[in-house]
């Protein structure tokens, strides 16, 4: 049976072979929250799909329209044979409790690289924050290197900007897309990041002038800020 926890994931368990990302749209905060019941209610009442999936995971929109669902699965096979055997049921349950939701995507990833603090154990994060970065086309070796130029940067900064937690890197499987899953202590921190140019989180040093200028990038990125709302374990 699956059971719920509050403890957030570690996309660096190497275990996970394949990270899956989807989007819903819902409407308004309390379909949000009517939805995470209906997930919540129907996983409980069913057995865990499969020993090769390890923790999923949902999380709430700070827009008040969007979930963002997180699964963290051995293989892509072991995905699909889900999907074969077990998700319509699921699907078809959850859309009875809450009619209307419209599934916008699935991204299918692969972890690559974390970065996280130094030191002393870090705190509980109160906010996920998901970058999604696009490219102008499929190219595995400039999503990598994007990556790497990124942390260049991060490394860079004489002082990271405080609040921030850690940053885990995915690359889409069809060479198109980074993910990074950020972990912040809370969503003003992030917000005050973001504001604050100089104080660690895209700054005008020549670093940073090379990760935005990056050949082949496009800007139709978002950043969009979640609290975890929905854990399920076996």
């Amino acid at each position: 049976m699956s059971r719920r926890t509050e403890q957030h994931p570690d996309p660096a368990d190497p275990r996970i072979g394949a990270p899956f990302f989807s989007t819903w749209r819902v409407g308004t905060p309390e379909r949000q929250r009517q939805a995470v019941e209906a997930i919540g209610r129907t996983w409980e009442r069913q057995p865990w799909p499969s020993d090769d999936l390890l923790g999923y995971h949902v999380y709430a929109g700070h827009d008040g329209d969007t979930l963002l669902h997180y699964s963290q699965w051995r293989s892509e096979q072991a995905f699909e044979a889900f999907v074969k055997t077990h998700r319509r049921e699921r699907v078809d349950e959850i859309d009875t409790a809450v009619p209307g939701i419209e599934r916008v995507e699935i991204g299918r990833y692969r972890h690559y690289r974390s970065r996280g603090r130094e030191g002393a154990a870090a705190p509980a994060p109160g906010c996920v924050v998901i970058v999604d970065i696009r490219f102008d086309g499929p190219d595995e070796d400039r999503q990598r290197a994007w990556v790497d130029a990124v942390l260049e940067a991060l490394a860079s900064e004489p002082e990271a900007h405080p609040g921030g937690i850690s940053a885990h890197f995915h690359l889409s499987t069809d060479g198109t897309r980074v993910l990074n899953y950020a972990e912040w202590e809370s969503a003003q921190a992030h917000i005050d990041a973001m504001a604050a140019p100089g104080e660690g989180v895209g700054s005008a040093s020549e670093q940073w002038q090379r990760v935005q200028n990056w050949p082949g990038l496009l800007p139709s990125g978002s950043v969009s800020r979640y609290d975890h709302v929905l854990g399920l374990t076996p």
